[in-house]
């Protein structure tokens, strides 16, 4: 208070010597800071004003003591907050790195599921291999089998056996149909690369008109599918009238025993089939073969088709051959054009290989020639060679047979 009150009185001071005059500013020191000066230290004459003053200071310095009391419980309760703050992020970071690490571990759990479910196809793939396997195993030990027994086209033929009844796993069909259907579309198309060139190759040796070559393979294709689908259904009939008498368990008497069949190929009697083929190719008024020859030549390339086709009908749903006959229109989603073809020509002269389908829906294509009047000269060379050529009394009879109409006359697959 005594430097406020001395600052004040400098600069009253100081403006009455400014102010200057005759007295240099004697009379406003009288009128001005005298009084001013009287009621601030007239103490002895009244002592209200400096209690006044007294009691303002000590309620300013209250205030004051309060403030900061104030300010320091504000800044203690700003500290605890912060601390606080502090510590609940820090539990928050922790929430953060669990759930990151609880989400690396369902990821890491995912693809370790992803690996076991890779695991676990694998094993079936290589079951269904294995199987695969062993049915081929099963096959050439029936072949050689019968490589050391006396030639079948010279004995009789063979009444139906009793069934073996050998143990067998149930649900083998349907857990092999995905890897036996790949192997059966691939060795069809084996058999068109390969087995089908080297009975072209054979067949040019003895005749040289190469429309009735293929002609010759694609009708014993055609007949091997026929034969081949006959035989699985008296099989299966067998089978069934065998299993049906004991059968019990959780599956089906058809699963049952189309278990059995997948289990068994090796008893199905392909030469059979075979014979039965060579049969019907040779009352076939569209092809011909020399008097000399026999359709035995081509006979590996008509075993194996008869093997497929039997094993085909085992899938689930199973494949087979599509119809075809002489002049259809070319349909592109079912064959391809041979190389020698003309293809402007809209209708098909003949087939060359059929097409493979499955429900109805093409798989593998088959291949035709299309041809500009090629089926109408044919057709002239095919009655001009049925009446010149000579036959004996068997084959004569036979084709006096089959002038009425069936699927055989035109070279179709009989379904």
């Amino acid at each position: 208070m005594n430097s406020v009150i001395q600052g004040q009185l400098f600069t009253i001071l100081s403006e009455t010597a400014r102010e200057g005059g005759h007295y240099a500013g004697v009379e406003t020191i009288k009128s001005r800071l005298l009084p001013w000066l009287g009621t601030c230290f007239s103490s002895a004459t009244s002592g209200r004003p400096f209690a006044t003053n007294l009691s303002l200071t000590q309620d300013s310095m209250e205030k004051e003591r309060q403030l900061r009391k104030f300010a320091g419980s504000q800044t203690f309760e700003l500290q605890e907050l912060q601390k606080e703050l502090t510590s609940t992020r820090l539990q928050l970071s922790h929430v953060q790195q669990d759930l990151k690490a609880s989400h690396a571990q369902e990821e890491n759990a995912l693809r370790n599921l992803d690996r076991l479910n890779d695991y676990e196809q694998q094993i079936q793939i290589l079951k269904d291999e294995i199987s695969i396997l062993d049915a081929q195993k099963s096959v050439l030990q029936s072949r050689l089998a019968r490589s050391r027994s006396p030639s079948p086209r010279h004995s009789q033929s063979r009444s139906p056996s009793p069934l073996p009844l050998r143990s067998c796993s149930p649900g083998r069909a349907r857990l092999t149909n995905a890897s036996r259907h790949a192997y059966l579309v691939a060795r069809f198309g084996d058999i068109y690369a390969q087995e089908r060139l080297d009975a072209e190759t054979l067949l040019r040796t003895y005749i040289s008109d190469m429309e009735m070559v293929q002609r010759i393979i694609y009708i014993a294709a055609v007949e091997s599918f026929h034969a081949a689908k006959m035989a699985y259904r008296h099989f299966k009939m067998r089978v069934r009238k065998t299993l049906s008498l004991g059968h019990s368990g959780p599956e089906s008497l058809e699963d049952t025993v189309l278990d059995y069949i997948v289990r068994h190929e090796d008893l199905y009697d392909v030469q059979a089939s075979v014979n039965e083929v060579i049969r019907s190719m040779n009352i076939n008024p569209k092809i011909s073969f020399p008097p000399e020859i026999d359709f035995i030549v081509i006979s590996s390339l008509i075993r194996e088709l008869c093997r497929v086709a039997f094993s085909m009908q085992t899938l689930i749903p199973p494949l087979d051959i599509a119809f075809g006959t002489d002049g259809e229109l070319f349909n592109e989603t079912k064959y391809r054009r041979s190389f020698d073809s003309d293809f402007t020509a809209p209708l098909v002269a003949y087939h060359v290989w059929p097409a493979l389908i499955e429900n109805d829906i093409v798989i593998v294509k088959g291949e035709a020639v299309t041809k500009r009047g090629a089926l109408w000269s044919h057709r002239s060379r095919s009655r001009s060679r049925s009446r010149s050529r000579s036959m004996s009394p068997l084959r004569s009879h036979c084709l006096s047979r089959s002038h009425s109409s069936s699927p055989l006359r035109s070279g179709s697959p009989r379904l």
